[in-house]
């Protein structure tokens, strides 16, 4: 066994080859002008990546006798010779093994020596934070595979580990369950002459001058959102499309409406025959011709005076975790961390309360505890999407069977207004959406998100919430990020309270 290497070629890694199946542009940009690379909103895919790496190593190295080679830690010369030592020795597992041939580099998650096989062979396992096996998961290992059997190792099995859903965290850090492996070895083996064109391909990529020219379109968010993306797209007028804003327009009946406008110079909104449009379709299309907002306020009016009491507005925040740390949890479950709740009084008056806590402990009771008190026996409670409420309202009444008797009431009183909104309003700027963060500003103006920092969007809150219960994160920091967090989820119910005052009140 002996390491390979080739001056003559450029040493592409793994990421760079699986870059190259995406758009060759990108592995180009990747080697030549990675200064023009926007990383941000990676760093929680990071911080995934790597944490479900590090459990991955202690449920694959059963005996505790694992090496780990990873070259960003003990050096990339060190790794090459430590790989070549453990394979041919074929005594421990080894993680983040070093494999270099010409032209391609690659670091394997997992090797195990097989015990089923004789002689020196080896179980490689590829470890993916997924909940499920992708295709391009498929294109990862063949290249992988590739490259070790040229580097001369003798693969006997090849899986692909993905978190398993169904796994529920016991505790102590026993996370024995939690990877789902999948056998891969056929195709992965099957597919080496593929994987060479690839490598050719992307030599070719690599060695040009000039950059190459590709289109943007699909590939730049598919299978994942390229992080070149703002420099393709910078200086790109949007294309105007006069079909976009038309909601849950299906690609058949955009083609319809197409081929009956073929003769047409230019397809405008306006020669949309209404006979080819839904109820919802011909609102939005009227509202963008005539610039004029569609209100029906007398019928919302009569909607919501049926919801009588002092009503509250619910938004909740929620965390999903690769890995759980809490007992009783289960990988990727929508585990709530965060309320806001407005209530508005008979005079007018709004009054606010909130819930968050960043120590690091399971929330989950102290939420549901606060919650049912804050809400009350009685009076509707407003949400602007009910079905992500009243699933985190029955999670938690599952997790904690003595509070289901207060919580079911409360699931009753859970009224959406989304639907009455979309039932009643719409204003042009909202561009086909009903979104929250589109009716709020068309409805109130100075309820725009953009003077937020650092959390402008509900993932933002969830990755400032994993920042902010990190042990290592400093305490300023941490308030930081709480005073974030807080201001967040505050303004999302205060939006839903501007909808609900305008549809109550504005003729």
């Amino acid at each position: 066994m002996r390491g390979r290497d080739n001056h003559a070629m450029r040493q592409l890694s793994k990421s760079k080859l699986i870059a190259y199946r995406q758009c060759p542009k990108r592995l180009w940009l990747e080697i030549h002008r990675p200064e023009l690379r926007d990383d941000s909103g990676s760093e929680a895919a990071f911080a995934t990546g790597h944490t479900v790496g590090a459990v991955a190593q202690e449920v694959f190295d059963v005996d505790g006798k694992g090496i780990n080679l990873d070259p960003n830690e003990i050096g990339w010369e060190e790794a090459a010779k430590k790989t070549i030592e453990a394979i041919n020795s074929g005594e421990s597992p080894v993680f983040e093994a070093y494999f270099s041939i010409p032209g391609a580099l690659a670091l394997a998650d997992v090797m195990r020596p097989d015990p089923d096989c004789s002689g020196l062979n080896w179980e490689m396992i590829e470890v993916k934070a997924s909940a499920s096996v992708k295709d391009y998961h498929r294109d990862d290992l063949a290249v992988q595979t590739y490259i070790a059997h040229n580097y001369g190792v003798s693969l006997s099995r090849i899986g692909l580990a993905h978190i398993d859903t169904s796994f529920v965290y016991p505790g102590n850090d026993d996370y024995e369950g939690l990877f789902h492996v999948v056998d891969l070895t056929e195709e992965a083996k099957s597919r080496h002459v593929e994987v060479e064109t690839w490598l050719r391909e992307a030599q070719g990529v690599a060695a040009q001058e000039d950059e190459p020219t590709v289109e943007v379109g699909d590939h730049c968010t598919k299978p994942y959102t390229c992080s070149f993306c703002p420099y393709c797209h910078e200086g790109i007028e949007a294309q105007e499309d006069p079909l976009g804003m038309l909601p849950n327009l299906s690609p058949q009946k955009r083609a319809l409406i197409e081929q009956e406008l073929s003769d047409s110079e230019h397809l405008e909104l306006a020669s949309v025959d209404d006979e080819l449009l839904s109820a919802t379709q011909i609102l939005v299309k009227h509202a963008h011709l005539s610039g004029e907002t569609y209100f029906k306020a007398e019928a919302a009016r009569k909607v919501l005076k049926a919801y009588r009491g002092i009503p509250c507005f619910l938004d909740f925040e929620t965390v999903r975790f690769a890995v759980p740390i809490w007992a009783g949890t289960k990988p990727y479950q929508n585990i709530p961390f965060q309320y806001s709740l407005h209530r508005v009084a008979s005079d007018g008056k709004i009054h606010h309360t909130e819930f968050l806590k960043l120590e690091g402990g399971d929330p989950r009771r102290a939420l549901t505890e606060k919650l049912i008190e804050d809400c009350g026996q009685e009076a509707p409670v407003f949400v602007y999407n009910a079905t992500f409420e009243r699933g985190v309202i029955r999670e938690l009444a599952n997790w904690f069977p003595d509070l289901k008797p207060m919580l079911d009431p409360l699931l009753e009183r859970i009224v959406d207004l989304h639907p009455i909104t979309k039932r009643h309003y719409y204003h042009p700027s909202q561009n086909g959406s009903w979104g929250l963060k589109a009716v709020a500003p068309a409805i109130a103006p100075e309820l725009s998100y953009s003077d937020l920092e650092g959390v402008q969007v509900g993932t933002d809150a969830g990755v400032a919430y994993l920042e902010a219960i990190a042990p290592e994160t400093a305490g300023e920091r941490r308030e930081e990020l709480r005073r974030q967090m807080l201001e967040y989820c505050k303004r999302d119910t205060l939006a839903t309270v501007r909808i609900w005052q305008y549809l109550t009140t504005m003729k």
